[in-house]
């Protein structure tokens, strides 16, 4: 398969001007001046996240995953995703994600496979998120962040995939990797155990 290109006469934004209007621990956020690829001035807002943003599909041998419920503040109404977190941008996302992993639901995995990189919401954010499948599961205690009142459901993926389908998941990490995780296992580049 070709890789997809821009096309040819494609330009660049210039960026004349960045100013700093707010900055924490996790984001900076920037007013820029920009001249636009058509040529025309404009202003920009951008949030720049600090961390990475990592999710992790874990999946058993009978093909049950593991989903994460928690309210979430800005959008104030619940929430159920998959195990998700940041991580420093100088660590290597895979140890990160294990950490997560760990952290949220008290699951360890021996086999991890790369599942995903997405830019989580590109017109506003640089943000990047990585997922990961886990698998060779074994299970511990959550030591999850003392902000975090975590619940945790054990489903099949096919169900997960079937509440991202019916609207019931929404969170864009979340909805990309399980609908990806069930891509890989329907067409065979992904086995729930290693016989």
């Amino acid at each position: 398969m070709k890789p997809l290109i821009p096309p040819a006469d494609t330009l660049n934004w210039e960026t004349h001007q960045v100013d700093t209007v707010y900055d924490n621990p996790w984001i900076t956020v920037t007013h820029r001046q920009v001249t636009a690829p058509t040529g025309n001035p404009g202003i920009y807002g951008m949030v720049h996240f600090k961390n990475l943003a990592l999710g992790i599909v874990p999946i058993d041998q009978d093909g049950n995953t593991w989903l994460v419920g928690q309210q979430r503040y800005t959008l104030n109404q619940y929430a159920w995703e998959i195990p998700e977190g940041g991580g420093l941008r100088e660590v290597d996302p895979l140890l990160s994600a294990q950490r997560e992993l760990r952290e949220e639901t008290g699951i360890s995995a021996q086999h991890w496979t790369p599942l995903l990189t997405l830019h989580t919401s590109n017109s506003v954010t640089d943000e990047v998120a990585h997922a990961f499948i886990a698998q060779e599961l074994s299970f511990g205690q959550q030591d999850h962040d003392d902000t975090e009142q975590l619940a945790i459901i054990k489903l099949p993926l096919s169900e997960a995939v079937e509440r991202v389908m019916d609207g019931e998941i929404t969170d864009a990490l979340a909805m990309a990797s399980l609908l990806k995780a069930q891509r890989m296992l329907d067409i065979g580049a992904l086995k729930l155990s290693a016989d």
